[in-house]
């Protein structure tokens, strides 16, 4: 079944490079018209918007700390007016905490990691939503991590976001699906972004492609691995899946790869 989001918008927070980018990408190959939200890359936001323009799809790009409801209510109503509604909403913004035990973790980086992956997707989802709900189909995805299944020392804060934010989709599962919005969670593993090779290299020493060789199919994922898995969930060949957590990882994490 070839997948068309024709006619549909999508707004895709951190949308300016890395999975974000590989998922606005792949929903404007579908046919979707694609807001992308961007924090302080405008420039990288620019590439992406002019790319999903030369296929022919509308774009524009907007600054906002997705952290701050202040910044994203207006946001929001500015997307949902230049783009006549909101359809898709792609909860993506992220940032990593430090690696340290909870005994040496800072109370403010606490609460900025827990904020911005937790209270964010809140603030978005409840902006977005009423405009969904005028639509015959509305889907949210919050992009999370193999993190809240191994729950890993040195990680808390970011650990307790990405579990927060899958309790929001869980808890939206249930309220929305009587609205016609289907909720799901994605949790990728570790994956080819500048974030990725940051956290590598802090760990290891090294370079991201030395983990290819231990890595189920042979690579590391990349961030088109995830943005495949989000235009299924959020297309018409998924009728029926809601409230699900799929997780892109070659099946490793679960194998202890």
């Amino acid at each position: 079944m070839e997948i068309s989001l024709k006619g549909r918008v999508a707004l895709v927070t951190g949308g300016s490079r890395g999975i974000g980018k590989a998922i606005a990408l792949k929903l404007a190959e579908a046919g979707a018209d694609v807001a992308i939200n961007f924090r302080r890359e405008e420039e990288e936001a620019r590439g992406v918007v002019a790319a999903i323009k030369a296929m022919g799809r509308k774009a524009q790009s907007y600054r906002a700390p997705v952290d701050d409801f202040s910044a994203v209510e207006p946001m929001v109503a500015a997307v949902a007016q230049d783009f006549g509604g909101i359809g898709i909403l792609v909860n993506n913004a992220g940032i990593a905490s430090s690696g340290r035990s909870v005994a040496d973790t800072d109370p403010a980086e606490l609460e900025r990691v827990v904020r911005v992956h937790a209270l964010a997707p809140h603030f978005l989802s409840k902006l977005v939503l009423p405009h969904m709900r005028k639509q015959q189909r509305g889907d949210i995805v919050m992009i999370s991590s193999v993190a809240t299944q191994l729950m890993g020392a040195n990680g808390a804060p970011y650990n307790m976001g990405k579990a927060a934010m899958e309790a929001l989709a869980q808890t939206l599962a249930k309220e929305e699906a009587p609205h016609g919005i289907r909720t799901h969670v994605v949790g990728p593993s570790l994956t080819v972004t500048e974030m990725g090779r940051r956290l590598t290299k802090a760990r290891t020493g090294g370079d991201i492609s030395a983990l290819d060789a231990r890595s189920p199919f042979g690579r590391v994922s990349v961030p088109d691995d995830v943005a495949a898995v989000v235009c299924f969930l959020v297309s018409d060949a998924n009728p029926y899946v809601n409230g699900q957590k799929i997780y892109v990882d070659g099946g490793g994490s679960r194998a202890g790869l």
